[in-house]
Parts: structure tokens; sequence; C-alpha cells
């Protein structure tokens, strides 16, 4: 079974990838929110004409498979990226965002299972 790498090295990677191509400079919280948005626009339109069942079966066909993970990838790696230089945790934020949509969204009738 291959190890998965964790988010610090990721993020590591992708800064260390940007900074030998001197590309720190254009990577801007403005440019790299810009550059998620079209790489996630990009995820979008795979799945554009697709009946919801056609939907579900994307990753049944090697091609449409390896195009739906790359741009998976495109918009995990821009994401890190703007984490990083705006110095926010993104597991850290997720945590916190789930625990505040349970209590914003209580699961129906658990009051009253009290």
């Amino acid at each position: 079974m291959t190890e998965h790498p964790d988010l610090a090295g990721l993020q590591r990677r992708l800064t260390e990838f940007a900074a030998a191509r001197k590309w720190q400079p254009f990577h801007t919280p403005k440019n790299l929110a810009s550059a998620l948005s079209v790489e996630a626009a990009e995820l979008v339109e795979i799945f554009q004409w697709l009946t919801p069942e056609q939907s579900a079966t994307v990753m049944s066909t090697p091609t449409t498979a390896h195009h739906v993970t790359d741009e998976v990838a495109d918009v995990l790696a821009y994401l890190l990226q703007f984490c990083e230089v705006l110095g926010i945790d993104p597991l850290a934020a997720l945590a916190e965002k789930i625990e505040r949509n349970e209590g914003r969204f209580p699961v129906p009738g658990a009051e009253d299972a009290t």
C-alpha cells in the first residue's frame, strides 16, 4: 500500500516548486483565489452536461477519471498555496467550520431524543 504524503509536506513541495521557478511574486492571495476559481470551473466543466446518473459514474472511465483526478489535484494545489500565503491552517479551518455547522444545523429530531 502506498503511503500518503502529509498536508504540510505537500504545501512545502508546492512552495519549493514555485520558489524554484521564481513564481512567488505572482502568488498573491488575489491571483491564487482567481486560479482556484478557474480550476474549480474546469472541474465543473467535466460534469456540465451529464445527468445525475452519468455524473455518478465518471470514475468508471479511465480517461474521464484521470481528468477528474487532475482537476481535483489542481483545485487542492491552489487552495493549499492560498492557505500558505495567508497563514491559514486548512484542516483547523475545516474542523472549526464543521463544528459551527453542527451547531447551526442540528440533526432533525435529535432534540426530541434527550
